[in-house]
């Protein structure tokens, strides 16, 4: 059973007070965006409005910055890359966890070192690999540059570790093939790392201001990022209406973070340690 408060120590109770002030180091900012968001154009934003809260804001920003397509090819991209992902780093990090080759660890080594390579540093030659294959300007200029990434590979690879090895064995026995084994008996096992990894890269790809603005010119393509980017300087003073923009490209992210946070804290938790 929990302790009331006042039988907890001194050094829970510093614990506990740093802790509620990070949370409100980190909501207040929200709070703010949300009330904003709340607020008649033209008036100085406060919890309990005179004329009560508006949704006009939420209205004429949905319209005006033309969020529908934004939403549309922003959930286009970040499942397409998302997919990509899973099934390279489930099929790579299988490969590095139990396969035995030479050269494993030296390529180990390799997937790691792309961590500490900044995207924008590979940004000329991949424009030039994407304009050779007539690729810029359509879905593919902003899918397949990261449709493989080092971090999902080492997550999966780690994850796959604590896995038995005598689960494997016993279905070889039973004539499962390496395909088999993977898609029935690891992958199944391995759901938190999964939708561990499948959050982290759906929040960074619908995050993503980067490529569609180097990657793409056509305003069908446009993503939400860019296009709250262009809404800001449609909109510059305006601020009620720009983070009733904010509060609708954020929602869709805070939903799913909700809906799998269990899955990632344990994916998380348990990634790396070999049973």
């Amino acid at each position: 059973m929990s302790k009331p408060l006042w039988n907890l120590k001194s050094s829970s109770l510093w614990s506990l007070g740093i802790l509620l002030l990070g949370v409100l180091i980190v909501l207040l900012p929200l709070f703010v965006v949300f009330l904003t968001s709340f607020t008649p154009s033209g008036t100085t934003p406060t919890l309990f409005p005179q004329n009560g809260w508006s949704l006009a804001n939420y209205r004429e920003a949905w319209q005006q910055g033309k969020l529908l397509l934004a939403f549309a090819n922003s959930s286009l991209v970040a499942l397409a890359v998302t997919g990509f992902q899973i099934v390279t780093s489930a099929l790579a990090g299988y490969a590095l966890a139990r396969l035995k080759f030479r050269g494993r660890q030296a390529l180990l080594l390799f997937v790691l070192a792309t961590l500490v390579i900044p995207f924008q540093l590979l940004v000329i030659p991949i424009f030039l690999v994407l304009k050779w294959g007539h690729l810029i300007n359509t879905y593919w200029a902003l899918i397949l540059p990261t449709a493989a990434n080092g971090f999902g590979i080492f997550l999966l690879r780690q994850y796959f570790l604590t896995i038995p090895v005598e689960l494997e064995e016993a279905a070889a026995i039973d004539g499962a093939n390496r395909l088999q084994i993977l898609w029935q008996i690891i992958l199944p096992l391995a759901r938190p790392a999964l939708v561990t990894l499948f959050l982290f890269t759906f929040i960074g790809e619908w995050n993503d201001l980067f490529k569609p603005l180097v990657f793409t010119t056509k305003p069908e393509l446009r993503t939400v990022q860019l296009a709250l980017a262009e809404f800001q300087e449609q909109f510059t003073n305006n601020w009620p209406l720009l983070m009733a923009a904010v509060t609708i490209a954020t929602v869709p992210i805070l939903l799913l973070f909700l809906l799998g946070q269990r899955q990632l804290i344990q994916g998380i938790a348990t990634t790396g340690i070999k049973k």
